[in-house]
């Protein structure tokens, strides 16, 4: 390979050489709102995996996907589903009624990460800091939770559907009369919402890679946005979004921001690959913002930019994801690589 030997490479090309006659099939596109950016990562991993030699095809998952994956004889799953009905534990749990090993994360953290509130209580319960929030309720008023939140936080304030990935939906409220009507439609369009306290700081992001004993950060990459925050069409838009890896903070701020960005992974019970997400206030206090179990695969994508400031390259980075869902995976080696 092409980088430095790291701890669990070797069992790592061991289980690549036992999988290379193994049917692998990408699971991509699916049904949220972030189908089109699935497509653009499934596509990128299919090809590596072609690439370097394995059976892989790509499946776009609907109602007949149980029959779909038996039909095409798969062994092993590569999810890169982002969002609902992908990241959230739904497929994970077919997957796992089917007795399919699959990549990522499994049920429990899968649904913990995506639901931002229910990730946040683990947070505050672990003593990993996390920007305050209040969940804004439909059966009050808008007008009424609107003061409600103004009175504790003040202005300004961030709005955030509780189950969505890449910013979608997220606003940045800085009037009062905006607030009422941000939260009406947010609650409309996404059913449940938050208002989280503004913090104002770098915006940074740190991968996680690796299961067991060989799970670890990958380099802090700080974001610049050129708009106001690092929203969805920053994130996917080229040019929209300078990386600046690694992160222009202070070297114990840095290993802090690591940490907790690693303790947020562990406390969600997470596997194999994640991405972290923080805001760091002054450049010396970092706050985890979300934990992303399938973080974007992209050209553009923050993991594959990490990893490669890490002396790992892309095609490394899939093996390495794919092996780990064979290293966690609750059923026996034997059935998939025996």
């Amino acid at each position: 390979m092409g980088c430095q030997m790291k701890k669990g490479d070797a069992k790592i090309i061991e289980i690549r050489n036992q999988l290379l006659n193994k049917r692998i099939a990408v699971l991509m596109g699916g049904r949220s709102r972030e189908r089109e950016v699935s497509l653009r990562s499934g596509g990128k991993i299919l090809e590596s995996l072609l690439r370097q030699g394995f059976d892989a095809i790509s499946i776009d998952p609907d109602i007949n996907l149980v029959e779909n994956l038996k039909r095409e004889r798969v062994d092993l799953v590569f999810i890169a589903l982002h969002g609902q009905f992908g990241e959230d534990g739904t497929i994970q749990g077919l997957l796992e009624m089917m007795e399919l090993p699959y990549t990522g994360s499994g049920v429990l953290a899968s649904a913990l990460s995506m639901d931002k509130v229910m990730a946040k209580r683990i947070f505050q319960a672990e003593g990993i800091p996390t920007p305050a929030y209040e969940v804004v309720s439909s059966s009050s008023a808008p007008e009424v939770e609107a003061e409600r939140v103004i009175e504790k936080f003040g202005l300004p304030l961030i709005i955030k559907p509780i189950k969505e990935g890449s910013s979608i939906g997220i606003k940045i409220l800085k009037k009062e009369e905006e607030t009422a009507a941000a939260i009406r439609n947010v609650l409309a369009e996404h059913g449940e919402a938050f208002i989280e306290e503004y913090l104002s700081g770098m915006t940074a992001t740190i991968g996680m890679l690796g299961s067991g004993d060989s799970l670890r950060p990958l380099p802090v990459l700080e974001l610049v946005a050129k708009k106001e925050f690092y929203d969805y069409e920053a994130k996917y838009t080229e040019g929209m979004t300078e990386f600046i890896i690694p992160a222009r903070l202070p070297k114990p701020v840095y290993e802090y921001t690591q940490k907790i960005a690693l303790d947020a992974h562990r406390a969600l019970g997470c596997h194999g690959f994640s991405r972290v997400d923080v805001i760091v206030m002054n450049n010396l206090e970092p706050y985890i913002l979300e934990v992303n179990t399938i973080p974007g695969m992209t050209d553009l994508s923050d993991l594959p930019a990490e990893a490669a400031h890490a002396g790992i390259s892309y095609d490394e980075l899939v093996l390495e994801i794919l092996a780990g869902a064979i290293v966690t995976t609750q059923y026996p080696v034997e059935n998939v690589v025996g």
